[in-house]
């Protein structure tokens, strides 16, 4: 069985011809109808069209014809990016039973390569969350322990991994949504530059945050995959055309030696787990022993993220969501014989959307509203100047800053969705590297005490120099691999 191999060996294996893209798909298929009743990961499987796609592979892979490095090999993408003609719901009862007529440029790039793409996997509604508990379709489960969240709003593209479900998966990223999720499940997420990939045909929760990216079990695995879809794309206004950052030679070279590694004094302390923090600052020995020099740096503004981030988020979300109108496209509640547009509008969105999103189109609403935007929306913009600034201040004494990724280990279902508060300081740590726009990387960094579930190092690199994250995450993976004797996905407990 293939299933528990990385990205990288299979597709050697595939090139080997050791096993074709049709076999390892249907081993995958095996293994998601084994657990996926318990983890709850995908929302959609395409099996018909996922082992045509393999086929194909296979019959080029026969004829001699030259294919990408991850041809053949199968991936989980997250319901947020659209699939030509097959259901696309954003976890949400808005958009039940949609089938879009186009692909997303990644979903395209992906389908390019031959990846083969499996179905599509739970989140929290419209990426709006921290545990995936904001979903219309169900709570997805973290397989390290089925009682727990696998974080969000990417949790089933994190959970399909911990799960051994798929070896890739693609997440998206507004607040935390790679990064969190990746933490909590021992997995490994990256969240690149702002404009590095295409969000052509990402349904838009906050446009100046959203960013897709690559979820994967090892560091080299998720370079692969960002090397897949990134890229300048014309159809996306916020697209950078630049040269993709060489982040698989990165990954593969894992050299530290010399680099400085700020450590944010900002981002640790109260409010994070002993457990946590303490196998953040092995993580910094076991990369001081590589030759990285630790420094210590300030970032002052990083106390206001959370705030401001909580306003341009639901300000851009409400206007986003305002396309929801149960006119074009959607579910449509009520008789619009004898009903208004607004009647109808009203009871669709009243059905259609569930209370996080409710709440933070009201919150959004409110600081966009006349007498009141230049006190909210406008002054959050400018801590976000103030945030950027504090990075590129930082960046001067540091080639790459780190953190812990959240704050605290995978908690119990249930236990915060009722105090938004207490869900939203889940992303404290990830949320200025969105406001900034520059690359972020979860690594794993091993099981806090307490409770025996993972951890994850936060690695952050300026705007498109992203092989700086996947060259620290790959020494720091190496050195703790051989600490454990084992990688750490090799632990999840069996389901």
């Amino acid at each position: 069985m293939m299933i528990k191999k990385t990205a990288a060996e299979m597709a050697d294996a595939l090139a080997k011809k050791e096993i074709s893209s049709v076999e390892l798909t249907e081993q995958l298929f095996a293994r998601i109808k084994e657990v996926d009743g318990k983890v709850k990961a995908f929302l959609h499987l395409d099996t018909d069209g996922a082992l045509a796609q393999a086929a194909a592979v296979d019959k080029k892979r026969a004829a001699g014809e030259k294919l990408s490095p991850l041809a053949g090999v199968p991936l989980a993408l997250k319901d947020v990016l659209t699939q030509k003609g097959i259901p696309t719901t954003c976890g949400s009862k808005m958009l039940e039973g949609w089938r879009p007529p186009y692909n997303a440029t990644v979903t395209q790039k992906l389908l390019d390569a031959g990846v083969v793409i499996l179905g599509k996997t739970n989140m929290d509604e419209f990426a709006m969350g921290s545990s995936t508990e904001n979903s219309a379709y169900g709570t997805v489960h973290n397989p390290w322990d089925l009682t727990r969240i696998p974080g969000g709003s990417g949790g089933g593209s994190s959970a399909s991994l911990a799960a051994f479900e798929a070896p890739l998966a693609i997440g998206t990223d507004t607040g935390g949504s790679i990064r969190q999720p990746a933490a909590v499940t021992g997995t490994v997420g990256v969240k690149p530059t702002y404009g590095g990939v295409s969000r052509y045909g990402l349904v838009a929760f906050s446009s100046s945050l959203d960013q897709a990216g690559p979820c994967a079990r090892t560091v080299l695995d998720a370079a692969l995959l960002h090397e897949t879809i990134a890229g300048h794309d014309p159809k996306d206004s916020t697209s950078i055309n630049a040269p993709v950052p060489a982040v698989v030679a990165a990954a593969k070279s894992g050299n530290v030696k010399g680099m400085k590694i700020g450590v944010i004094k900002e981002l640790q302390g109260e409010g994070y787990q002993p457990g946590v923090l303490k196998r953040f600052n092995e993580s910094l020995e076991e990369l001081a022993k590589l030759g990285a020099e630790i420094v210590e740096v300030s970032c002052k503004y990083f106390d206001y993220a959370l705030p401001a981030y909580y306003l341009i988020a639901p300000s851009e979300c409400s206007s986003n969501l305002a396309r929801f109108d149960a006119m074009r496209y959607g579910i449509r509640v009520g008789d619009t014989d004898g009903k208004s547009a607004e009647e109808v509008m009203n009871l669709t969105r009243e059905v259609g959307f569930g209370r996080e999103v409710k709440r933070r189109i009201i919150l959004g609403t409110y600081a966009l509203s006349s007498g009141y935007y230049d006190a909210y929306y406008g002054s959050a913009q400018k801590v976000r100047t103030l945030i950027k600034r504090d990075f590129d201040n930082a960046f001067m004494s540091a080639d790459v800053l780190v953190s812990p990724t959240a704050p605290t280990t995978a908690f119990k279902i249930g236990d915060k969705v009722d105090d938004p508060l207490a869900m939203y300081l889940n992303d404290i740590a990830t949320i200025p590297v969105n406001l900034a726009g520059i690359g972020g990387m979860s690594v794993p960094s091993g099981l806090a005490e307490e409770d025996s579930l993972p951890t994850g190092f936060q690695i952050m690199a300026p705007a498109m120099k992203d092989e700086r994250m996947y060259n620290v995450g790959a020494a720091l993976e190496a050195a703790l691999n051989t600490k454990w004797g084992a990688p750490i996905y090799t632990k999840v407990p069996a389901l």
